[in-house]
């Protein structure tokens, strides 16, 4: 009897062993995620875009090893509501941060309406897809770049699902140690020593690889959200020498510029290192995106049309590269129109989180672009009901503006500008005119409608508010 006893206790024992570890075992299945978030990093800023000047060895070799995006848009023209809406899979109207501060920049006799006005926080009653990851087990990191809030707000990355935060700011004043203009402290939460002359995207380096180090027993979030390639335009002088001895061109030539895209892209090659050194990168989904165009004063973005700030493509579409070792297939693109809101479902179908505590967004799942399958047709929507001054010192932009209050719409190959303050539509063919140069909208009356119909409707369904409201200190004399 004892015997039976002794071998049935030991069955059971057995049991929840193997029941243990096979529960640990599919933890362990769920795959990472390092999401890499670069700032004003423009379409064709890499030398796999093309670029004879800038040199992106390391993320030329993930683009090599993933799946390339070559219709890839951010959902704002600028930071906030990008970033707003990566986190959320929304449409700006649904968060109402529609661009960086003010909505009302510029000088105001030539701004012939009054702008919406602008959210610069993140209400935390938003469901942050780090929060998604975060309750399906996830250890989340941010590592750089918030925009969307602080503490005096309730709205900081701890509050939105970030469980270890190193920077959290909206952005940096210097790139060099204590990073601000006024050599006070620095600014930037976690990091309250440093060396005299260090730079901020290695620092971001290194505490991304110790998060990596701390955190490889368990699935992890990280969001490495590099303040490069964001003004102050300041990179470290060995560096730039190199790039002054390189001769440019037209599109691209400025040496500090290329030198911050060169450290970027040695911090990135260090982290996919790391997760290789501590046997991760079989099992992490790497994201390489940016969160809008490349900055019109020191860079250019042709054949694309305009530049950050803008809804012509130079100021949405950006690069995006995707690797999942064992899924995507190496060396391969796809010219499906992605665009930020679809990164929060995509994520979710990848932690294969099934009872989200959020499914109301409006993005799609490109998960099986991963996989080599298909995903559904769609419209694509921008909203930007404010004002964006022009750049001092772009020469190719003759406005006072970068952007006036506009909405677009991309459907199929189709493009339309819906402009507010005069109601003017601008109707474009992606495919067969991607810079944007000849106006269809009077030989294509029909197709012109059409989106026009498709742009109300989606206004209506998003709660969309258009200025209206004439602005009484505007001047018909300066303003255009």
């Amino acid at each position: 009897m004892r015997k039976l006893t002794f071998l049935i206790t030991l069955s059971v024992t057995i049991a929840f062993h193997n029941a243990d570890a096979q529960s640990a075992g599919n933890a362990q299945k769920k795959p990472n995620i390092l999401f890499i978030l670069v700032d004003d990093w423009g379409w064709t800023d890499l030398s796999l875009a093309g670029s004879k000047y800038y040199e992106t060895p390391n993320i030329d070799k993930l683009g090599k090893e993933g799946l390339r995006f070559t219709q890839a848009y951010s959902v704002g023209p600028n930071c906030a509501p990008s970033r707003a809406s990566l986190m959320t899979g929304k449409y700006t109207p649904r968060h109402g941060i529609y661009t960086v501060g003010n909505s009302d920049r510029g000088e105001s006799v030539d701004r012939k309406l009054i702008p919406i006005e602008n959210n610069t926080v993140l209400n935390p009653s938003f469901v942050t897809i780090a929060e998604e990851l975060k309750n399906a087990g996830y250890s989340t990191g941010l590592i750089g770049k918030w925009q969307l809030g602080g503490k005096n707000k309730g709205a900081d990355a701890h509050a939105q699902g970030f469980e270890h935060v190193i920077g959290g700011t909206g952005g940096t004043s210097s790139y060099f140690y204590p990073y601000n203009k006024e050599g006070k402290a620095s600014p930037h939460e976690g990091i309250t020593t440093g060396a005299t002359g260090e730079y901020i995207t290695d620092r971001l380096t290194d505490e991304a690889v110790k998060f990596l180090d701390s955190n490889k027993e368990k699935p992890f979030f990280l969001y490495l959200s590099y303040f490069a390639v964001h003004t102050p335009i300041e990179a470290k002088e060995s560096i730039i020498s190199k790039y002054k001895a390189k001769n440019g061109d037209a599109r691209h030539n400025n040496p500090t510029y290329a030198a911050m895209i060169e450290s970027a892209d040695q911090g990135i090659g260090k982290v996919l290192q790391t997760l290789d050194k501590l046997n991760l990168d079989e099992n992490t989904l790497v994201v390489f995106f940016s969160d809008n165009g490349g900055m019109g004063a020191v860079t250019t973005q042709a054949p694309l049309r305009g530049s950050k700030g803008m809804l012509y493509e130079g100021g949405v579409r950006v690069p995006l590269i995707v690797k999942w070792p064992g899924k995507t297939k190496a060396g391969t693109t796809t010219d499906k129109p992605v665009i930020g809101i679809d990164f929060y479902p995509t994520l979710l179908e990848v932690a294969d989180i099934q009872k989200p505590l959020n499914s109301e967004f409006d993005g799609q799942s490109f998960a099986p672009l991963l996989l080599q399958k298909s995903t559904p047709d769609r419209d694509i929507f921008w909203h930007f009901p404010a004002y964006l001054e022009a750049y001092k010192g772009d020469k190719r932009n003759k406005d006072a503006f970068r952007t006036r209050p506009t909405s677009t719409i991309r459907s199929g190959d189709f493009k339309l500008h819906q402009f507010y303050e005069d109601g003017r539509l601008e109707l474009y063919n992606i495919k067969d005119d991607i810079g944007e140069t000849k106006d269809l909208s009077k030989t294509n009356p029909a197709k012109t409608k059409e989106l026009k119909d498709k742009l109300e409707a989606w206004k209506a369904k998003t709660n969309a508010p258009v200025p209206t409201k004439l602005n009484p200190e505007f001047s018909p004399a300066t303003g255009k």
